[in-house]
């Protein structure tokens, strides 16, 4: 077996050729140019992404599962700048909370404390994203060093 070098063109190619291939399996109405209410459609898509805590990040066409309470949702993707407004969202949950239990609101406890879950979810990835990955590798002492010899 020899040995084959790949280069940036080479990975290109291939990679085209791989698309062509798929295309071809597929009906070609797929691949239509759109029209500019469909274009429209699909650039507005990403501008009703845009929410006061980040980004949604559901896909193109698809409905919004939680009726817009994004604190529960995965998909929504916090904006680092946000969480003094996020923490403002899970100590009024719980002042919520407080009221609906004190209130004997059962069913709204329970609604208000999945948004607490996720608004201490959102709060807890904020949080490890920005938290500085920092390994410390130490320095090597004299003694790990010293048998050592460089023979060339």
């Amino acid at each position: 077996m020899g040995c084959n070098a790949i280069y940036p063109a080479d990975a290109i190619e291939a990679h085209r050729a791989f698309i062509a291939r798929r295309r071809s399996l597929r009906p070609s109405e797929e691949y239509r140019t759109p029209t500019n209410e469909e274009w429209d459609a699909f650039l507005s898509h990403f501008e009703k992404r845009k929410l006061s805590l980040g980004t949604c990040a559901r896909a193109f066409g698809t409905a919004c599962i939680h009726e817009h309470a994004c604190v529960r949702c995965s998909l929504l993707r916090a904006e680092p700048s946000q969480r003094g407004r996020l923490l403002e969202i899970r100590d009024n949950l719980l002042d919520r909370i407080a009221e609906a239990q004190r209130e004997g609101w059962h069913g709204k406890v329970e609604d208000l404390e999945i948004s607490l879950a996720g608004a201490e979810e959102k709060l807890t990835q904020l949080d490890a994203a920005l938290k500085p990955a920092v390994i410390h590798l130490g320095l090597p002492t004299f003694g790990q060093i010293a048998g050592r010899s460089n023979t060339l």
